[in-house]
């Protein structure tokens, strides 16, 4: 009897996740951010106004997803069948891998993912392209607010919130009306924005959410 395997234990992909993760854990966003109090990072990961400069400064850091996090998206993705997914965050693309290995093992799909610094971008381009996945994911370079209010599939299977803390409320309210019922919402350091916690928890919403491991809150969409 044959196996199936996972993309993700593909050498060529598995040698390139490893090494992505081994410079994330190297790195060190303190060494750019370093003179700002620990108060004033917290305010700006979940500000809406300030966060551009913000991220703006940590564009050299890879500002991953965790070993685990990046299973459990792949996990996720191959377990609700993704065939379209929304990614908000690229930065150099390891979550992306994760989700498009998952699109290519259901056999296809379309991943749009949003990234306002252009040199991550690049990175992540070229990290796809690595990986051979490149083929399944669109890039749209710049703002989220925008490069999200056009164009989307009518509908969505998974949405992932990696981006900018605070924004985490309006690109829902982008995507949301392509969620159908089971849809998963993944958000990274959702903490960071009470209000987007406190709308997927609220019963009345329309969602079913739980946090998950330290730092992710999982939500599906209940119709």
């Amino acid at each position: 009897m044959s196996l199936s395997v996972s993309k993700l234990t593909e050498p060529r992909i598995a040698s390139l996740l490893d090494n992505l993760f081994v410079q994330a854990e190297a790195s060190s966003p303190l060494s750019t951010i370093g003179d700002l109090s620990a108060e004033e990072r917290t305010r700006l990961m979940g500000s809406r106004t300030g966060y551009r400069d913000f991220y703006s400064r940590l564009k050299d850091m890879p500002l991953a997803v965790s070993r685990e996090t990046g299973r459990l998206l792949y996990m996720l993705a191959r377990s609700c069948r993704a065939r379209t997914i929304v990614e908000f965050g690229t930065s150099f693309g390891l979550s992306t891998l994760h989700l498009a290995a998952a699109l290519r093992d259901n056999g296809g799909g379309r991943l749009i993912t949003c990234e306002f610094e252009p040199s991550k971008v690049v990175r992540a381009r070229a990290n796809l392209m690595e990986a051979g996945l490149a083929d399944l994911v669109e890039f749209r370079e710049g703002d989220a607010l925008q490069t999200l209010g056009l164009d989307l599939p009518d509908s969505v299977d998974l949405l992932l919130l990696d981006g900018a803390k605070g924004l985490y409320p309006e690109v829902l309210s982008l995507v949301e009306s392509r969620l159908g019922p089971g849809a998963l919402v993944v958000a990274d350091n959702a903490e960071y924005s009470p209000d987007y916690l406190a709308r997927v928890r609220a019963p009345s919403r329309g969602y079913l959410s739980v946090p998950f491991a330290e730092d992710v809150e999982l939500s599906m969409r209940l119709g």
